[in-house]
């Protein structure tokens, strides 16, 4: 048998904007009627946007890639990247509008919560239900039915029409049906989101032990970029409908969170998008690095900075802090400046300043710059704070760590003093 499992071949899905047909013949012959004589649809509703007859929307075009036999692979992209229409063509859901979709196996899918399942059916006859479609025996099905039951923790419930259930216990069940009956592929689309972390962890654990024990091949979508760490060895990014990546899976994640570059040397932050809700009276204008290299230091190396923010009226105490995070947007700490500045209304600051990034490990981070003020009552008053404007990197220069590689996703972004060995 051959070792490729999935072959997708220069796939589109289009779809037409707008409603499509009425509901009832009364709506149809309404919008006829209001056609033929140049007059508004009676039975569009309020404020809905008017389409032209063949405006359509792309969701996927053009994607192709292979996924071989015991593959784990992340799908990617931002919200409407085209993820969850790409598994609904895999699954055979919806028929793609131009390419074509090769399987070699059975599919088993988690899309949604519920998706397979008959709420009038209990647990246990919606047990023997997916199995059937799979094209398994009832024999098979009984032998594998007791490690279903314990793997969900519904044993109390699987007599009971799955109607009943809460969403956890419907993943809890449509995942264990997942994992124990005979599929060859498994695809799921972010409904672990909906169980508690403890069985997310277990899912996880368990598509890890069927892909590299059983070979299975799975096809997983998260927005939990640990999640896609921990299980997969393979990511797809789709960006607007297309692939822009597919490789490693940390390359892959680098690429999605667009941190495929460091910052320029100096970054304007006078049109930078900020939140409505903080004060006004002075704003950041612009961030320059002082470092040789730029944005790009070695590991050890202050980060040397200069913050220019300008102001429109007067203020005798004023602070500035940055909030450090991971690429995954993760906070690490935060670094505050140690003086405070005063200034005069219409006044242009200029602030230098510098960081000990000494125990950052190497990776990209990002910095969210502000500038903030304490009130009489301690409370904390924001004037002005952009989101992970500044992205920094830290390169390894050979010395990091006594040269022993650094499992940055397991051990995290900060290398910490070495212990003490209290017998010397």
């Amino acid at each position: 048998m051959s070792d490729t499992m999935m072959k997708v071949s220069h796939i589109s899905k289009q779809y037409r904007l707008g409603q499509i047909g009425g509901t009832t013949l009364r709506d149809e012959l309404q919008r006829w009627s209001a056609k033929w004589h140049h007059k508004e649809d009676p039975t569009k509703k309020i404020g809905a946007r008017e389409y032209a007859n063949n405006e359509v929307f792309l969701a996927l075009d053009d994607v192709s890639f292979d996924v071989e036999k015991g593959e784990r692979v992340g799908i990617i992209g931002h919200n409407g990247a085209g993820k969850s229409t790409l598994l609904k063509l895999i699954s055979r859901i919806t028929a793609p509008t131009k390419g074509d979709i090769w399987l070699n196996g059975r599919v088993a899918s988690m899309l949604e919560v519920g998706t397979g399942f008959h709420g009038e059916l209990t647990g246990r006859e919606n047990i023997y239900m997916n199995g059937a479609i799979l094209g398994m025996k009832k024999r098979e099905i009984d032998e594998k039915m007791e490690d279903i039951i314990d793997f969900s923790e519904c044993r109390q419930f699987i007599d009971t029409p799955v109607k009943r259930y809460s969403s956890g216990m419907y993943v809890k069940l449509a995942f264990a049906v997942a994992a124990h009956l005979d599929a060859e592929i498994m695809i799921m689309d972010e409904v672990l989101a909906v169980g508690d972390m403890a069985f997310q962890k277990k899912c996880l654990d368990k598509m890890n032990e069927v892909s590299r024990e059983e070979g299975r091949t799975i096809l997983y979508v998260s927005h939990n970029m640990n999640t896609i760490r921990q299980l997969c060895n393979r990511c797809i990014v789709l960006n607007q409908g297309k692939v822009v990546f597919d490789g490693k899976e940390e390359d892959g994640i680098n690429t999605y969170l667009g941190l495929g570059g460091i910052s320029d040397r100096e970054i304007d932050l006078s049109s930078a998008q900020r939140n409505k809700e903080y004060l006004n009276g002075i704003k950041l204008t612009s961030v320059k690095n002082l470092n040789d290299s730029g944005w790009s230091i070695r590991t050890g190396e202050k980060l040397r900075f200069e913050i220019r923010a300008e102001a429109s009226q007067s203020f005798d105490v004023m602070s500035f802090r940055s909030r450090l995070t991971n690429i995954d947007g993760h906070s690490i700490s935060v670094f505050v400046a140690p003086d405070l500045f005063s200034c005069k209304a219409n006044e242009t600051i200029t602030i230098p300043l510098e960081a000990d990034t000494s125990q950052l490990v190497p990776g990209r981070y990002c910095l969210t710059p502000a500038l903030y003020q304490y009130d009489r009552l301690g409370t904390t008053l924001f004037y002005d704070h952009i989101n992970r404007i500044i992205t920094f990197e830290v390169r390894d220069d050979g010395s990091f760590n006594q040269g022993i590689p650094w499992v940055q996703k397991y051990w995290g972004d900060i290398r910490l003093p070495e212990l003490v060995d209290l017998r010397k």
